[in-house]
C-alpha cells in the first residue's frame, strides 16, 4: 500500500494519455478518417511530465527513456499546427520549465543516480529490462517517425507507420508490464492497442476512398 501514491501518479499519467486518445479517436470517427486535435499534443506534454516522475519514482530507466526522448516532438507538432504562440503562459512556463526543473532537481537534489537505474535491478532479470527498453524505443520511435513525415509534409499528421509502430510497442509494453508487475503499463497498453487498431482501419479505409476518387 505504500506504493500507492506512486501509483496514483502513474495512473493519473496514462489517464492524460488515454484521454488524448479518446478525443483523437472521437474526432476521427466523426469525421471517418484519422484526425489529430491539438489536445492530443497538449495533453501529451502534460502526460510525458507525469510519466517520467513516475518512471523515476520506480527506477524505471525505460519509462524515463522513452519520455526524455519524446517530449521535444510534441511540443515541435503543436508549433507545427501553429497553436504553440496561443498557449496561454502558464502552459508555456510549464512545459519550459519541467526539462529544466528535473534535471537541476536530479543533479542537486536527487538520491538516485544513473547506477541506481541501470544497475540496481533488484530481483528483475536483466532481460526484462532489456525488454523494456527496446519496447520503449519501438513505442517511442513511432514519433520519430510521425516527426520526420509531419516535417516533410510541413503539416502535423498520424500516417500509418505511425499505428504500425504504436501497436508493435503497445504489445511489447504490455508484456514489460506484466513482468514487471505494472498496473500502469498493463491498463494503459491494453486500452491503447485497440484503439491504434481502430485508427489503422479508418486510416485505410480513408486512404481506399480516396484512391476510389482518383480513379474516378
Amino acid at each position: 500500500m505504500q506504493d500507492w501514491p506512486i501509483f496514483a501518479i502513474g495512473f493519473l499519467a496514462q489517464l492524460l494519455f488515454s484521454a488524448r486518445l479518446i478525443s483523437q479517436w472521437f474526432l476521427s470517427e466523426k469525421a471517418k478518417k484519422v484526425e489529430t486535435p491539438v489536445l492530443f499534443w497538449k495533453l501529451s506534454l502534460l502526460a510525458s511530465i507525469l510519466l517520467f516522475t513516475y518512471g523515476y519514482l520506480r527506477e524505471d530507466f525505460a519509462i524515463m527513456l522513452g519520455q526524455f526522448l519524446i517530449y521535444g516532438i510534441y511540443w515541435r507538432n503543436l508549433n507545427l499546427m501553429g497553436e504553440w504562440k496561443n498557449r496561454n503562459i502558464f502552459f508555456k512556463s510549464l512545459v519550459i520549465a519541467f526539462p529544466i526543473g528535473i534535471t537541476a532537481y536530479i543533479i542537486f537534489f536527487g538520491t538516485l543516480t544513473w547506477d541506481d537505474v541501470l544497475l540496481s535491478t533488484g530481483n528483475i532479470p536483466g532481460w526484462v529490462i532489456g525488454l523494456g527498453v527496446l519496447a520503449q524505443f519501438v513505442y517511442t520511435s513511432r514519433f520519430f517517425y510521425q516527426w520526420y513525415y509531419s516535417e516533410k509534409h510541413q503539416e502535423s499528421e498520424l500516417p500509418m507507420g505511425f499505428w504500425i509502430l504504436s501497436l508493435i510497442g503497445a504489445c511489447l509494453l504490455f508484456s514489460y508490464g506484466i513482468l514487471r508487475h505494472d498496473p500502469v503499463l498493463i491498463a494503459a497498453h491494453f486500452f491503447g492497442a485497440i484503439i491504434y487498431i481502430r485508427d489503422m482501419y479508418l486510416l485505410k479505409n480513408s486512404d481506399a476512398q480516396i484512391g476510389e476518387k482518383f480513379e474516378a
